[in-house]
């Protein structure tokens, strides 16, 4: 398999960018079930910067289907290599964990899983169904792959147990998705993200981008467009953070205010669910 390589030199952060070390009592009791139930989480797994803040108010959106993914994406520091069996205890033990920290919106997201006949969907939908019949009131958001190996079979999986929101994010503009997203393609996100609305019209679906990677503005407002276009209807735009030197750098540091015009354009292109500043994550404060 070939590889990219990339300079392994950190770039400072700008002022607006530090955030506090975690030292509420919240924070390491999240931490400590978390632990206990074995459960994996993305705030950890690929190293977010809002892991003190969302911890310490109990909150925390959780990886399935194991420990490793089966791409490479360039950005992203999940662990990559061989997979496990699909754990058939891990919805009862998510949806205790909720339960547990007394959430009533929660976020499941996954790692790919392209060995999958269904790329994993299956487990989605029993993950959901665990969640609700343990906590009757919960709205339940998927953050799932785009399913590009197995689109049809991942939809039916998922016709019975549908979750309240669907987010899958498209990452980053076109011509950077190439060099950003082993396996995974700028087209399959659209395919992905129109199929669920085609499918499943009232579900609400949301996606992400990363700014500083290099983009230019003109390919943003066309992936938004582009997203608009597929029933997309919230929208995440936050600032890239490299998590490793081994990982793409960054390129720019988009300051606060450039966030704010862009929440400003998503408004006036209809995007009803906007979390758009620097810190901002597909699932963060959801």
């Amino acid at each position: 398999m070939s590889t990219i390589s990339f300079k392994r030199k950190r770039t400072p952060l700008p002022r607006w960018l530090k955030k506090q070390l975690p030292s509420s009592p919240d924070y390491f009791e999240t931490k400590q079930l978390l632990g206990e139930l074995k459960l994996q989480t993305v705030c950890e797994e690929a190293r977010c910067p809002n892991k003190g803040e969302c911890w310490s108010k109990k909150l925390a959106t959780v990886i399935i289907l194991g420990p490793n993914c089966t791409r490479r994406c360039a950005f992203c520091s999940v662990p990559k290599g061989a997979t496990s069996q699909v754990d058939p205890d891990e919805p009862r033990r998510l949806a205790e964990a909720v339960d547990r920290l007394g959430l009533r919106h929660v976020v499941v997201t996954s790692v790919n899983r392209d060995d999958l006949p269904d790329g994993g969907a299956g487990q989605f939908a029993l993950c959901t169904r665990a969640l609700r019949e343990r906590i009757p009131n919960i709205t339940v958001e998927i953050l799932s792959p785009d399913f590009q190996f197995s689109l049809d079979r991942s939809l039916d999986a998922m016709e019975h147990d549908l979750p309240d929101i669907w987010a899958h994010n498209i990452e980053t503009v076109d011509r950077l998705s190439r060099k950003a997203r082993i396996k995974g393609s700028h087209q399959a996100t659209l395919a992905c993200l129109r199929g669920i609305k085609e499918r499943y019209p009232h579900v609400p679906t949301k996606s992400g981008l990363m700014l500083g990677l290099g983009e230019s503005e003109k390919e943003v407002h066309e992936t938004l467009e582009q997203l608009g276009s597929a029933g997309v209807s919230q929208i995440t735009i936050g600032q890239y953070l490299r998590p490793t030197t081994a990982h793409m750098p960054v390129k720019e540091f988009i300051p606060p205010e450039k966030f704010e015009e862009w929440d400003g354009i998503c408004e006036a292109m209809g995007f009803e669910v906007r979390e758009i500043h620097p810190y901002a994550r597909s699932s963060y404060r959801s």
